[in-house]
């Protein structure tokens, strides 16, 4: 048995039996890792309000090679994730953290990983427009897992993208106009606007970009082919991303 300590940020919490909970964290040299907070769910627990999605913790834990779930045995809380009663901060929150539950690697080094969720939830809670920060993420994360358009050069004869260009590939690939003939659909098409910030994501950080940042439009546009890369690569979509475009939308 291991015993080992980090700072973590929590992505989920569910309830086991009357007393304990499970915890899913994600740590920058362990990666991603569930366990079982014994009495987290009693009335004086030591894990009280210490174990809130988005909330950076340093967590200790004790760890089997045989088994699945290790066994937390302390949690000091770093930092909150104070979004106030901000209903769209907090529902993109909760998509921040399932997106980094859906794609992070249990027990693998995630340190970019990790660093970009601590990046994107400290911002949010300072006060950065959310559409903003939901689609800088949303470009990191598929970066980072590989499976992004590469936003510059057409593959194909190597031509710039900048003019804009067309989704193929099982919505995992970029081609210039010319490559794509004119057999395409037009919502396969993306604009040089879109491009451009595919291109200013890769470079800006996050509060630079916020100084002057896309128009609605473009962000909107940016949140549609991302949905349409996650999904191709998942084959489904995240409950928490159609939760939350479906209560903003009521509202």
């Amino acid at each position: 048995m291991r015993q080992l300590a980090a700072s973590v940020i929590v992505l989920e919490t569910a309830d086991l039996g009357e007393r304990d909970r499970i915890v899913t964290f994600l740590s920058a040299a362990y990666g991603k890792k569930r366990g079982v907070a014994r009495g987290a769910r009693q009335r004086f627990s030591r894990f009280a309000g210490r174990l809130q999605p988005l909330a950076r913790v340093q967590l200790a834990w004790f760890e089997r090679d045989d088994r699945d779930l290790v066994r937390v045995s302390d949690a000091s809380l770093e930092r909150p994730f104070a979004a106030g009663d901000d209903l769209e901060r907090l529902l993109l929150g909760a998509y921040l953290a399932d997106t980094v539950a859906v794609f992070a690697q249990e027990n693998e080094p995630s340190h970019a990983l990790f660093r970009l969720l601590e990046m994107s939830a400290a911002q949010l809670a300072a006060g950065i427009a959310p559409q903003l920060a939901g689609r800088y993420f949303e470009i990191w994360v598929l970066r980072l897992s590989g499976i992004f358009p590469q936003p510059r050069a057409c593959p194909q004869c190597g031509r710039d993208l900048g003019a804009g260009a067309v989704l193929v590939d099982h919505d995992r690939g970029l081609v210039c106009l010319s490559c794509a003939g004119s057999g395409h659909d037009a919502r396969d098409v993306v604009p040089s606007a879109v491009l451009a910030m595919l291109v200013r994501a890769g470079r800006e950080r996050l509060e630079t970009m916020a100084g002057a940042p896309p128009s609605t439009r473009t962000l909107a546009a940016v949140e549609a082919l991302c949905a349409r890369v996650r999904r191709a690569f998942l084959g489904r979509e995240l409950r928490s991303y159609a939760m939350m475009r479906q209560t903003l939308g009521a509202v």
